[in-house]
């Protein structure tokens, strides 16, 4: 496993939508795990694949409850509104106060290829929205709401 670089805020690459993976090979699987030491190393809950320069349909999440990989997600449902502070590994030090929906339902695959869907509420489904939204080439700055 090896870190790796996380893109900052001002790279063209976070603002370019990301391609489905197409095939889960030892490629992606060594991904996935150096997106974990990453993420891990520098204090965060989520990563996606255009975060350290890979445009791929593929992000990481763990908020203290195990680590979750998605590769090539969909969002299926939301439901309600949540507005709290949000930060970003790809704009260290900024915050600001963005609304999500409260719950969500996704589908995706995870590192062996099989399909899951998951129900999130809270914190866990404004780290999936956050990261569904890096794979479009959104930032949180970009949904913040203006004080």
């Amino acid at each position: 496993m090896a870190l790796r670089n996380i893109r900052k805020f001002g790279d063209p690459i976070l603002r370019k939508k990301c391609r489905e993976v197409e095939n889960i090979d030892d490629r992606i699987v060594t991904l996935i795990k150096d997106m974990f030491e990453t993420m891990y190393e520098a204090d965060g809950v989520g990563l996606a694949g255009p975060q350290v320069g890979i445009l791929k349909r593929l992000f990481i999440v763990d908020i203290g409850e195990g680590p979750l990989v998605f590769i090539n997600p969909e969002i299926l449902e939301t439901e309600g509104i949540q507005v709290d502070e949000e930060g970003c590994l790809s704009l260290p030090g900024e915050t600001a106060p963005v609304k999500r929906p409260k719950f969500v339902k996704a589908r995706a695959l995870n590192e062996k290829g099989e399909e899951f869907e998951i129900e999130a509420e809270d914190l866990l489904a404004r780290a999936i929205c956050h990261e569904y939204d890096h794979l479009n080439g959104t930032l949180f700055v970009d949904r913040a709401k203006r004080k």
